[in-house]
């Protein structure tokens, strides 16, 4: 009879409590299951028919009415193995006992724990001294407060004599236990075997290669469901290789320099349907388990070549020795690490191979293996190239990104940006010199143009990607106005293609946003380019309106001025005029805008109306005698304009009519002003943009050649 006593299973030497909180549990969610699975297959590995069932649990959720609702009750783990006999039981029951063989720190049970809060064992073993020949034991595992106050984590429940025919070992995991920032009940509850399959197979597929002809059953369920088997699922290596990376010291210098000892390695490569392989990877294994991933240099995760993607299953003693105590992660330092280990020279430096050292060996290795990645490494530099030469950025900004081969797009315009910005300040100087070198140009040479164009190239390498990008996005949204305005006087967007009329407000917005004077939502370069440049307001009440933070109308009023703005029942401080643009002072440029359906005609004095109350009513202090006014719609009747306002003329040249010059009346103290004003077409702003515009947008869609 064994010596375990029912209850509680106590450390000495060991406290429990602190422990734990020094094996952080791991990031991967299916670590709990690939601990389960070295465990079971450690139990059965010699049986000649052995067989691992994994099973997810699942029940129908009560609460809800959809019938396929079902929430996640628990994963079993099943093997027909040896089971917890008291030996494989007194070494559960220690936690750092390393005696198993397929990278065991004696720790991996406390991903159980960390994960789930129900975790019970149930097996049945041989005894010898049994009247039977078979006990059963029934074990649980917690880290509640009722464990850890008893010092224990494992309770021993049942530990009987039992009739039986044949050895196993069940695993129940339930209750999954949500961490701070990561819902592992939700993921559970998703989890399909398809996923747990899949899980295993790449975990584990350095040691099914190994073990191909003497692979157990493996069977995947979902409560009563399908049966999935991966043994006919494990690729055959393409190619089978040995290599050899170089050992690291730091010298008396405190610099890294390699040794002339080498570290063997095996490295099994597999040549993959990329519909069945996800990412291109080195896997670093350790004792039959994928315990890390390592990139390769000529080759993203996502790229596929004719069709396929490549796994490296990289092997050896060191990675076998490199194990921690969280199954999955090794103890390989970086050259980072090994500086910091030794921040003072040190007269009898350790010698270790790096994680940078076995990088660099794998990935020369695979070159050599498959031409192909480095083909596919000269078609990418050819892109970063391309993307040099349409975007003139510098050897110096190519250098200090540290662009790859295998960097996708997005990486190397990141890195690009990063190491641009950098480089601003030393720009500013170089930009000058750009500029003082346009001095040693000569016009009247027939080589002038090239060498321009020579330095204009130089010049844009010298100025920050930013601000080309901002230049861009620049000319870009003049493209897009365009077109929207080309649209919206044809009828075409989706709000007017079923009769929907084109309102003044839609003409408004659309170069000036209402009620706003923030220059970003003006598009008056369409009316003139100048008028990007000025200060103004868009429908404000003149009353209202401010210039220089202070009030234009903001005075005290005669009586007679009082009585002409309010007479009549008008409130004339009250008006709103479309535009009110100020240049300088002493300025003011009126636009008013009308639906492409009214008669402007019948509009012709209302800019002459504004300008005189801005004449007349402003504060002292803002005097304004230059007025401009600009008319703008799309129904406009030349005979109309000219015979109810006859000063207007007709520009054949440019499809418009003016009023040269024409007074502004000044009452009291306030002498004359005088007004320029045009009546013009919507279609004739829009060409006239268009025309202005043209040059850059080509550029733009073309790139520069």
């Amino acid at each position: 009879m064994s010596n375990f006593q029912l209850g509680y299973i106590t450390a000495f030497g060991t406290n429990y409590g602190g422990r734990i909180q020094k094996i952080s549990p791991s990031p991967d969610r299916l670590r709990p299951i690939y601990e389960a699975f070295t465990n079971a297959y450690e139990a059965i590995k010699n049986i000649s028919e052995g067989e691992i069932v994994i099973t997810i649990q699942v029940k129908k959720n009560l609460l809800s009415t959809d019938n396929e609702d079902y929430d996640f009750d628990g994963i079993t783990i099943q093997d027909n193995g040896i089971g917890f006999n008291d030996e494989e039981f007194t070494r559960f029951i220690n936690l750092d006992d390393t005696s198993k063989k397929i990278g065991s720190q004696g720790a991996g049970r406390i991903q159980f724990i960390h994960y789930f809060e129900k975790v019970e064992y149930e097996s049945v073993f041989v005894d010898d001294l049994s009247s039977t020949g078979y006990k059963k034991r029934i074990f649980t595992l917690s880290k509640s407060d009722a464990f850890l106050q008893e010092n224990a984590i494992v309770r021993l429940d049942t530990d009987d004599e039992v009739v039986a025919t044949a050895t196993y070992t069940i695993l129940r995991l339930s209750q999954p236990l949500d961490f701070k920032k990561q819902k592992n009940s939700e993921y559970f509850k998703a989890l399909t075997t398809k996923k747990l399959k899949e899980g295993i197979r790449n975990r584990y597929l350095a040691l099914f290669c190994d073990n191909r002809n003497n692979l157990p059953a493996i069977r995947f369920l979902k409560s009563t469901e399908g049966v999935i088997e991966p043994k006919n699922d494990i690729p055959n290596p393409d190619k089978t290789e040995e290599l050899k990376a170089s050992y690291t010291e730091v010298n008396m210098e405190g610099k890294i320099e390699k040794t002339a000892n080498e570290e063997v390695f095996t490295l099994k490569s597999f040549k993959l349907p990329k519909d069945e392989w996800e990412k291109n990877t080195i896997n670093l294994v350790c004792k039959g388990e994928v315990a890390k991933n390592i990139n390769l240099d000529n080759l993203t995760a996502d790229d596929f070549i004719d069709n396929s993607r490549y796994l490296f299953l990289l092997s050896g003693n060191l990675i076998d020795n490199a194990a921690t105590d969280t199954r999955g992660r090794l103890n390989v330092p970086t050259e980072s690490d090994l500086k910091k280990m030794y921040d003072e020279p040190s007269l009898f430096p350790e010698e270790v191979v790096t994680l940078d050292d076995i990088r660099e060996a794998a990935n020369e290795k695979i070159n050599t293996l498959y031409p192909e990645f480095v083909e596919h490494a000269k078609q990418k530099q050819q892109e970063i190239k391309a993307l040099k030469d349409t975007f003139l950025l510098r050897d110096e900004t190519i250098d200090r990104a540290k662009i790859k081969p295998a960097d996708d797009a997005k990486t190397v315009l990141e890195k690009i940006y990063k190491a641009d910005s950098e480089l601003v300040a030393k720009k500013d100087i170089e930009i000058k010199k750009r500029i003082d070198a346009l001095n040693k140009l000569a016009p009247g040479c027939s080589d002038y143009q090239e060498k321009l164009i020579e330095e204009i190239k130089a010049l844009t390498r010298e100025i920050p990607l930013q601000n080309r990008t901002s230049l861009t996005q620049y000319v870009a949204r003049r493209k897009m106005v365009l077109e929207l305005f080309q649209r919206t006087l044809d009828y075409e967007l989706d709000k007017f293609i079923n009769g929907g009329r084109i309102d003044e407000k839609t003409m408004h917005n659309l170069i000036f946003q209402q009620t706003s004077d923030n220059p970003e939502d003006r598009d008056l370069w369409l009316v003139a380019e100048e008028f990007i440049h000025f200060k103004g307001v868009s429908e404000r009440e003149l009353k209202n309106i401010k210039f220089k933070e202070k009030k234009i109308f903001d005075k005290e009023f005669s009586n007679e001025e009082n009585r002409h703005l309010n007479s009549l029942g008008e409130k004339r401080l009250g008006k709103k005029p479309d535009i009110l643009l100020f240049p300088e002072e002493g300025k003011c440029v009126i636009i008013e805008l009308k639906a492409p359906d009214v008669n402007v005609s019948a509009h012709l004095t209302q800019i002459d109306f504004y300008a005189s109350l801005i004449r007349n009513y402003t504060v002292d202090d803002f005097r304004i005698t230059t007025f401009s006014g600009f008319l703008i719609g799309e129904d406009i009747e030349d005979r109309d304009v000219r015979g109810r306002v006859s000063r207007f003329e007709h520009s054949l040249h440019l499809d418009y009519w003016f009023r040269p010059s024409e007074k502004v009346i000044g009452f009291g103290d306030r002498s004359d002003g005088s007004i320029y004003t045009e009546v013009i077409k919507y279609s004739t702003l829009l060409k006239r943009a268009k025309l202005r515009n043209q040059i850059f947008i080509e550029k733009l869609e073309k790139g520069i050649h």
